[in-house]
């Protein structure tokens, strides 16, 4: 199935310690680029997130979101090293029998000193889980956002598929009659000019007119593309990337086409075209 880059989800969960959400984004990128916004305590399931990442998506600039809230979570338990504090009690009153003008420590000092103050730390090991499940359960949501945009999407380019092969039917009717008419204003021009008609060298200049003019190789390849584009969108998958070059493929037959044109309806078939190009290849440039 086709996927869009451009998705969004939002995913919350109320626990018995806090609560917690995730909201996911993407926008269109040439490759698969990652951001996970994780908050200090969960910082350590980044690696968890970026696999994730990689796993479920192929191509895009992808935002994960975690926001946590603990109000709930019992608070860590602090104590204080009494051995430590006596020790640097003492060494103070031993600097100032040294130094009697030397400032007494002071209690804040004694709290900063390494290893005074000791906390257990929470357990957030039952909040690193819930947080990867609720993580797994916001990214089925996204890609299931990806898939709605990309059916989208593929319908759009399918209906400009269409108009292009109309445009190629178009060329193929009006080939014949911009021959004859290309015959018919010669010879009025040899009339004209009153010069006598020499049907060999007529001939020749129509053989050359209509080789200048054979645009059936590029009628044949603009064929090809679209059946192959129509192929790639029904096969699905991470297909972005061919399709863009599908689309240079069928820019290219458009401009050869437009460039061996000798009347206004070729000409006005070339630009059609490559509008409709253009318009599929914007919307191209959000496929996975």
């Amino acid at each position: 199935m086709i996927r869009s880059m451009t998705a969004f989800s939002r995913k919350e969960s109320k626990t018995q310690w806090g609560d917690i959400s995730w909201e996911v984004r993407s926008v269109n990128h040439r490759y698969l680029e990652a951001h996970p916004r994780l908050p200090e305590p969960l910082r350590d399931i980044e690696n968890a997130v970026r696999e994730r990442i990689r796993k479920r998506l192929s191509r895009g600039k992808v935002e994960c979101t975690l926001k946590l809230k603990t109000d709930h979570l019992a608070p860590s338990n602090i104590s204080i090293n009494e051995a430590l504090t006596q020790q640097l009690i003492q060494a103070s009153e031993q600097l100032k029998a040294l130094a009697p003008t030397a400032a007494p420590l002071s209690t804040q000092a004694i709290l900063s000193w390494p290893g005074v103050i000791s906390s257990e730390e929470a357990d957030f090991t039952e909040i690193r889980k819930e947080s990867l499940t609720l993580l797994d359960g916001a990214f089925d949501e996204f890609i299931e956002h990806r898939e709605r945009e990309g059916q989208e999407l593929a319908r759009l380019i399918h209906e400009r598929l269409e108009g292009v092969l109309i445009q190629v039917e178009l060329v193929k009717e009006y080939l014949p009659d911009i021959l004859s008419a290309q015959r018919e204003k010669i010879l009025g021009k040899l009339e004209e000019a009153q010069v006598s008609l020499d049907t060999d060298r007529l001939e020749q200049e129509m053989v050359m007119i209509a080789q200048k003019t054979d645009v059936d190789e590029e009628i044949d390849r603009l064929t090809t593309h679209v059946t192959e584009v129509q192929r790639t969108l029904n096969k699905g998958g991470a297909c972005g990337r061919r399709l863009d070059f599908l689309m240079q493929e069928l820019n290219r037959e458009a401009n050869t086409l437009g460039s061996k044109s000798i009347h206004s309806n070729t000409t006005q078939v070339a630009v059609e075209l490559k509008v409709l190009i253009e318009q599929m290849r914007e919307q191209i440039q959000n496929i996975e």
